[in-house]
């Protein structure tokens, strides 16, 4: 972690004030003497699942502070215009959410999973859209350029996704959605080169994206074993990028339909193996929906941050409505619920960085992380009364935004019989 802690002292602290350097510091001076503590007292304890290294803190207070001040004050404006503002990508990028886990050697901050988790849910307080271009960059294309490229294609791309390059993941398409697999678009060898036709649909990042990865079939009678993972520029001739989905949510984030006619690339575009796509992509699902569960539990909390407030100060009947029991039990219930998922998905987050198998629990993790945000938005709107169902509030962008979670990477229902299929092998052991 010392590269992490290298690029928070020298990258991403320095863009804040003297009086928030001060109280980072004090925090993490406190922070420091309350581990030290602890650690002489169970040195050898398994720490809760809450708990976070102080590198991991000072990202989360950082990325907190970049998200209320700089992104805040834009949310409305891009969700009502349906793009990410271009000083808001830049910021991103210069503040090194764009390369957290890449190594320092291509520029980046070399921070674990974790932390990128931590970023994900503390964007998605504030703003859904935006932490979904961080969450699918970081979790998706990076992290599987990083271990499935080879020398050259690492250099070639890498630093040019930590400082300005977003990156886009292809893989669902018209006809082949929660059935990932049964893929159209084909990749046909001509020489020394492969020729890409087919569709792709509902691709997050599309709209700003400048390196793609794509998944096509170069052997159909191979089934899903013919996949292979092509990496693809945005300026390539024979690709197009449709204009974004007008969508219910998260609206600031572009998701196109992707189009190839005749699309020539190198053989030299492949990433991995020859037919090993579906690998790349099986894996990386996985890392992707510990995100989007990062997203979900963001949402969740950021609703309810931005009601409870009013619960205090609204009064019926000569007392503020969180008095009343009934109020009180419910919001107990989704707190609780909110917990509850953030404990799923940091085990997750936590299995995955220790190398141990996580496609169950990420699989629990989104699917809890998702139902909780749907309920949670719900309650919140009801808690707010006819104020909850007017643009002048937050919550109802936030009930917006969360739909998508039962849907993409997955959508709920597969969630669930992924965690049934790994229970089976589980008990028939």
């Amino acid at each position: 972690m010392n590269s992490c802690r290298t690029f928070l002292t020298k990258q991403v602290l320095p863009t804040f004030s003297k009086s928030y350097k001060k109280t980072i510091t004090t925090t993490s001076s406190k922070l420091q003497q309350t581990e030290t503590s602890a650690a002489t007292q169970v040195t050898d304890s398994p720490k809760p699942l809450t708990y976070l290294t102080e590198d991991e803190q000072m990202m989360k207070e950082t990325v907190r502070r970049l998200a209320v001040d700089q992104i805040g004050p834009h949310v409305r404006d891009m969700d009502r215009d349906g793009f990410i503002k271009q000083p808001i990508i830049d910021m991103l990028f210069e503040n090194g959410l764009m390369g957290i886990e890449i190594e320092s050697e291509y520029g980046g901050s070399e921070c674990g999973f974790m932390t990128t988790i931590l970023t994900v849910e503390e964007l998605s307080k504030v703003d859904p859209a935006t932490a979904v271009l961080v969450d699918l960059h970081n979790t998706l294309i990076i992290n599987a350029i990083s271990k499935y490229a080879n020398k050259e294609q690492k250099a070639q791309y890498l630093p040019r996704m930590v400082t300005d390059t977003i990156g886009s993941f292809a893989l669902s398409e018209p006809s082949s959605g929660s059935d990932a697999f049964a893929l159209k678009t084909t990749a046909k060898k001509d020489g020394s080169d492969y020729i890409l036709n087919g569709s792709k649909m509902w691709i997050s990042n599309s709209d700003v994206a400048g390196v793609f990865l794509i998944m096509a079939n170069a052997n159909p009678s191979a089934g899903y074993k013919g996949i292979t993972c092509f990496i693809v520029d945005r300026d390539t001739p024979g690709f197009t990028i449709a204009k974004p989905e007008n969508k219910l949510g998260i609206c600031a984030s572009g998701t196109c339909m992707l189009t190839f006619d005749n699309c020539r690339v190198p053989e030299t575009a492949i990433m991995g193996k020859l037919g090993e796509g579906y690998k790349i992509a099986a894996r990386f699902l996985n890392e992707g929906r510990i995100g989007i569960a990062a997203q979900m539990v963001g949402a969740a909390q950021g609703c309810f941050d931005a009601t409870i407030p009013y619960t205090l100060e609204r009064t019926q009947f000569g007392k503020p409505i969180y008095s009343n029991q009934g109020m009180q039990y419910q919001i107990a219930e989704i707190a609780s619920k909110i917990e509850a998922a953030r404990l799923l998905t940091y085990n997750a987050a936590r299995l995955l960085e220790c190398g141990a198998p996580v496609a169950k629990e990420a699989s629990m993790a989104k699917y809890i992380a998702c139902e909780v945000a749907q309920q949670a938005t719900i309650k919140c709107i009801d808690w707010m009364g006819g104020v909850g169902f007017t643009k002048d509030f937050i919550q109802e962008k936030f009930y917006r935004d969360v739909k998508i979670g039962s849907i993409y990477e997955g959508t709920s229902n597969m969630q669930l019989s992924t965690i049934a299929k790994h229970i089976e092998k589980e008990y028939k052991k």
